[in-house]
């Protein structure tokens, strides 16, 4: 299935770029602790149009938004 115009979009935004208005969270946010300032978190979204899957993460070594290809 061919994800929608607004996922394509999410894809280049950075670790400040919001979710776009049709991704929905899923599951509980994942908190990484480490050594001040290295922690950082996660959390899954699912586009209620396309149904494609995205993680955010604020670690800066990961892309902020990572699209899940099935």
């Amino acid at each position: 299935m061919k994800i929608c115009d607004l996922c394509e979009d999410q894809v280049k935004k950075t670790r400040n770029g919001k979710p776009h208005e049709y991704l929905i969270k899923v599951d509980e946010c994942r908190i990484f602790k480490g050594a001040k300032p290295r922690g950082f978190e996660q959390q899954d979204y699912q586009c209620m149009t396309c149904k494609s899957k995205f993680t955010h993460s604020t670690d800066r070594n990961d892309l902020a938004w990572t699209l899940w290809r099935g």
